[in-house]
């Protein structure tokens, strides 16, 4: 379900998981070794509900590389 801050702006973070429009809470970073150089990093979000799901998805691949809160990494600028 919307909440109402995501209902007024389009553009707030939602999570990654199919069919889930909640806003985004945790920052999933991953690769996949065999498509991405070590240092590269991707990212899926996750609303408090599906973050353990979608962490689990990531883990058994062996893609995981990092779970941290919205707010923390956009405090922190990619590296360039």
């Amino acid at each position: 379900m919307n909440s109402p801050e995501s209902a007024e702006n389009p553009a707030a973070p939602v999570c990654s998981a199919k069919g889930c429009r909640a806003d985004a809470v945790w920052v999933l970073a991953w690769n996949n070794p065999k498509l991405h150089t070590p240092e590269r990093r991707k990212t899926w979000l996750a609303c408090e509900e599906h973050r353990e799901h979608l962490s689990s998805f990531l883990g058994v691949r062996g893609f995981l590389k990092d779970v941290v809160t919205l707010a923390e990494w956009e405090s922190h600028p990619a590296s360039a």
